[in-house]
């Protein structure tokens, strides 16, 4: 059972806020609201810089829901007090008695788990609207603690809190808290007698004096107030934080708005996500420009909001439409301001737009794009006459919104130059692939390149060799045939090529004659375009043709040369042509579109998300790690690609996407990276190879999934490194699989599982493991022409791409897979080995029982073993699995693998390890492969002994054999089967006292029968 947490907020201070009693001070406290429960500090009389060190508790009624949460941190003026400086008492404020100095909304989803170090922050306060007074910050420290461990903190008394405290002035003064003036912990059972608790609080030393400019380095003192030492403490408790749930989560996210907005129609179709609101600004181009002459030169726009400023591209025709996204949560102003500037004149504008925010229309899809309008710009001294006009349109909308994926976000500011290209949204439509079949039949009328006697007097080794793009296939070097001369060499041999459309490749093929190491001599060679090759999506065999050969404009003899080759060359289109494992492919349709069959639903996906992502690089001049988080899903040939969150470990993106489901039994992938190409040097620091860095996938199996049921969960992003496996944070995903008809549904569960082709013309499993790479290589190849590109080590990331290499850490957790399968055949044997001793009367009895029945009555056994097999389901159904699988941690042996065996799995292949290293892991295969060759000797050796019984490589053996075979089928011909039957059953089933303890006369004739084992060297 889970443990139950407590959230922690300290609220240690606050400076230069805003004097709201009319005498130029204020009377601040704090209050802190968290799922409706609200807590409040005491007040401080006449204090712009208090100082409080209060420690508010809360309930956390569900931790996996807390990255949806917020805390709402607000301090007011309490009015109730007196305008003396003396204390008064703490009671709680009415609200017509306070008034607002600021607030502060802080995600849940950063606040450290139990056993994490916690260090105080500084928060900026924000406005309510667009017309309040606020300045100042407030100092919080948050976490996260065990509900068990609140009680060694100490009881908190219902009477009261005394405090003393140093105030500015150098005089202390004494502060008294009754009933519910300061609820700084939830109400607990006090026990009786209970003495009085008296806390003291350090005072702060400021750096200087306050005032309203300045922002004094303080809220930080030694103590605090009730805080046990082992919050702060991690190796209290030895292994805490080694202990990582890597278990996944049931999430329950306000999906669509719905908590805010009811009536919004963007739930109808971003339904998975929740709703993120956003102030758009287009900047389309400006007319008439005039700064004290007519402007020739190039031009840009500035939209300003608050601290953010974004910038358009410079133009000499002033020409931008460039769109800009502020997120509402971060916006700090009440107005917009647009400036038109010169390039080489940024410190001064040409003229400029401001709009109000209160007065900024909303734009709700399906709604039509708002106009842009011109506006007249204004200069410096607020004249309109002269300074030109500027189209623009201003909205406030979501992320459904059509200009989302376009626009430049406030949230990227700090990324420039060509890093902004990077960190958009895109979808992508991987190509489609075809397998290209070049069969060489034969050749005729060879000649030689070199002539002399030497070379004249060999027998040559002609081979054909086929080359498409970077991939080189060639033939065997062609036989020897007693009615053909070596100029007639034959082949008949099939070569294929994984090509994509549009085909703009050619193919080349060569013939060549080895006449030495490393020396080919080309005999001649055929090109032809792969656009101009006949298509195919059935098993009829394309038309063989004849193609002349040539050597080449400067080859000897070109103009004579009549040597041809007989080839058949095919697209084959029905095949589905892999370049993922079959295990968890997302798309098992042919190439060729005829061959489709109709979908059977809808996949949506909504991207909500991620928490505690481990940073992956260190920014230069700022400390910590940072992560610039973007996700990667893939279904079937379309990819997508969600924008960039940069610098965050709770990155939010809130995007959704639709696939068209044609198979049930396909798996999505999710992997979340880091974009390396945000910054403009940042390819070529730190490890200048310019890659993505992984964060770690999620796989989803569509088939596990009920139809129409949004599942909302997170999922532990688990990556494997030399070290162990790690988890670099969690993913969370809504997931909808829609059923478009029932009947295709159902049906598509009996279809082959790949395209007839298949399983008429099957490919080699080692040609499917190399057709696979090569598909791999040109969907990685295609997708990095895109903008922004899809590097080649997210391709491969997502298609599994070295799942093939060697790994004792897998082989060891495949065996295991089958070691756990045939676990229930060894059940079935040991419960029949119990029968079988009768230990177990009553047990042994009712079998016995139940095998006469059915010897009598054998039409009931194959429905009673149907029937027991439905029952069984059906009690299995209310243990069914109630969240989608994951990757599991246990299952791929990744908790008990030892270094050496994943520092081999990460060696490349060939190796880059020393010569003692690989020999240690060479013996150790050789100790493993001796086993695995016991075991199969094991096998061979019964499996001889069968064909032993036949062959008379034992005469005695075998005669006895014959004989027993002649007498058992006149018994069995002369006694009933059901007798025989029975009797053998009844003697399997004898009791132990009536069998003996040695082996059956049947068994030690088998194990005498002789094998081949004696044969072996």
């Amino acid at each position: 059972m889970a443990k139950g947490e407590n959230l922690v907020v300290e609220v240690v201070g606050a400076h230069n806020l805003m004097p709201k009693d009319g005498q130029g001070s204020s009377s601040p406290y704090v209050e802190v609201e968290f799922e409706h429960q609200k807590r409040r500090t005491r007040s401080k009389p006449k204090d712009l810089n208090p100082v409080w060190n209060e420690r508010l508790v809360f309930p956390v009624s569900d931790p996996d829901d807390l990255p949806y949460r917020s805390i709402d941190v607000a301090i007011y003026n309490d009015r109730s007090l007196a305008a003396s400086s003396t204390v008064a008492g703490g009671g709680a404020a009415v609200s017509s008695g306070r008034k607002f100095l600021g607030k502060v909304r802080i995600p849940a989803s950063g606040i450290p788990a139990p056993g994490e170090e916690s260090v105080p922050q500084l928060f900026t306060l924000e406005k309510r609207g667009l017309f309040s007074h606020i300045r100042g910050e407030i100092s919080l420290k948050m976490y996260r603690v065990y509900a068990d461990m609140e009680s060694h903190a100490g009881p908190t008394t219902e009477r009261s809190l005394v405090t003393k405290v140093k105030g500015h002035n150098g005089h202390e003064k004494k502060l008294a808290a009754k009933g519910d003036g300061a609820l700084m912990v939830p109400p607990q059972p006090v026990k009786k007698r209970q003495p009085e608790s008296q806390i003291i609080i350090p005072p702060v030393q400021h750096t200087g004096p306050v005032s309203g400019g300045t922002k004094p380095v303080v809220l930080v003192p030694g103590g605090t107030l009730g805080q046990p030492d082992f919050y702060h403490m991690p190796g209290m408790y030895p292994g805490m934080m080694n202990v990582q749930d890597f278990s996944i989560k049931e999430t329950h996210p306000r999906l669509g708005g719905a908590a805010t907005e009811p009536g919004d129609k963007t739930s109808a179709t971003y339904d998975l996500v929740e709703q993120m609101q956003y102030l758009y600004v287009r900047v389309v181009r400006a007319r008439d420009l005039y700064s004290g002459g007519t402007i020739g030169g190039e031009t840009h726009a500035e939209v300003k909001l608050g601290n953010y400023r974004g910038v358009t591209r410079p133009h000499s025709s002033h020409y931008w439409d460039q769109v800009f996204a502020f997120s509402r949560d971060s916006i700090q102003s009440s107005v917009v301001e647009i400036f038109v500037k010169e390039r080489d004149r940024s410190d001064d504008f040409i003229g400029r737009i401001m709009f109000d925010l209160s007065e900024v229309p909303r734009r709700v899809p399906p709604d039509s794009t708002l106009a842009p309008q011109w506006y007249r710009l204004e200069d410096k001294k607020g004249d309109k006459s002269r300074t030109g006009e500027l189209m623009v349109s201003v909205w406030f909308g979501t992320q459904a919104d059509e200009a989302f994926a376009e626009a430049w976000h406030s949230k990227a500011a700090g990324v420039h130059g060509d890093g902004l290209g990077s960190i958009k949204s895109k979808v992508y439509v991987a190509p489609k692939l075809w397998y290209l079949r070049v069969t060489i039949l034969e050749a005729q009328d060879l000649m030689p390149v070199d002539k002399n006697t030497a070379m004249m007097n060999r027998y040559p080794e002609i081979f054909a060799k086929a080359q498409v793009g970077n991939q080189l296939l060639r033939t065997r070097v062609a036989p020897v045939i007693a009615n053909r001369g070596p100029s007639n060499p034959v082949w008949k041999e099939d070569l294929l090529f994984v090509v994509a459309e549009p085909f703009d490749d050619v193919l080349m093929v060569s013939i060549e004659d080895r006449v030495g190491p490393g020396r080919d001599d080309l005999l001649g060679r055929f090109v032809v375009p792969v656009s101009a090759i006949e298509r195919r999506w059935n098993d009829k065999q394309v038309q063989s043709r004849w193609f002349p050969l040539d050597r080449g404009q400067n080859a000897p003899g070109v103009t004579r040369f009549g040597s041809r080759v007989h080839l058949r060359l095919s697209l084959d289109g029905g095949y589905h042509v892999l370049d993922e494992s079959t295990m968890y492919s997302s798309d098992l349709r042919a190439t060729a579109k005829q061959l489709w069959a109709p979908h059977v639903g809808v996949l949506e996906l909504g991207i909500l998300g991620a928490s505690g992502l481990m940073p992956m690089k260190v920014r230069d001049g700022k400390g910590g790690g940072a992560t610039d988080a973007y996700c990667v899903a893939k279904y079937g040939q379309k990819w997508i690609r969600t924008r960039t969150v940069v610098e965050s470990l709770n990155p939010r993106w809130n995007e959704q996407y639709t696939w068209e489901v044609y198979d049930p039994c396909t798996v999505i992938t999710i992997g979340v990276f880091d974009n390396c190409h945000v910054e403009k040097n940042q390819a070529t620091n730190g490890s200048g190879s310019g890659r993505d860095s992984r964060v770690g996938k999620v796989r989803v199996r569509l088939s596990t999934l009920e139809s129409d049921r949004v599942y909302t969960h997170s999922y532990p992003l688990l990556m494997l490194h030399p070290s162990g496996v790690k988890k670099m944070g969690e993913l969370h995903l809504a997931v909808r699989f829609s059923c478009a008809n029932m009947g295709n549904m159902l049906h598509a569960y009996v279809r082959p599982l790949l395209p007839k082709l298949h399983y008429v013309e099957p490919l080699l499993v080692r040609q499917v493991e190399h057709l696979r790479y090569q598909a791999t290589n040109v969907v990685a190849a295609r997708l990095g022409r895109a903008e922004p590109p899809l590097g080649r080590e997210v391709v491969e990331f997502m298609l599994d791409h070295g799942s093939h290499l060697w790994s004792m850490r897998r082989s060891k957790a495949n065996f295991f897979r089958l070691v756990n399968t045939l676990s229930a055949t060894i059940d079935l044997g040991r419960r029949f080995e119990v029968v079988r001793s009768w230990n177990r009367p009553v047990l042994s009895v009712m079998v016995v029982l139940v095998f006469l029945v059915f010897v009598l009555v054998p039409e009931i056994i194959l429905p009673t073993l149907f029937l027991i097999m439905g029952l069984v389901g059906m009690l299995n159904y209310r243990a069914r699995p109630r969240q989608p699988p994951h990757m599991d941690m246990r299952l791929s042996h990744a908790d008990v693998a030892y270094p050496d065996e994943l520092d081999e799995e990460f060696d490349t292949f060939p190796t880059a390890r020393s010569a003692e290293l690989v020999r240690m892991r060479y013996d150790r295969l050789r100790s493993v492969a001796g086993r695995v060759q016991t075991v199969v000797g094991d096998v061979a050796t019964q499996a001889e002994r069968f064909e032993a019984l036949l062959s008379w490589r034992d005469p005695r053996a075998t005669l006895l054999f014959l004989g027993f075979c002649v007498l058992a089928a006149v018994a069995i011909y002369c006694v009933p089967m059901k007798l025989v039957i029975g009797l053998s059953g009844l003697y399997l089933l004898l009791p132990p006292r009536f069998r003996s303890r040695m082996p059956s006369p049947v068994m030690n004739f088998f194990r005498r029968l002789p094998t081949k084992a004696d044969s072996l060297l």
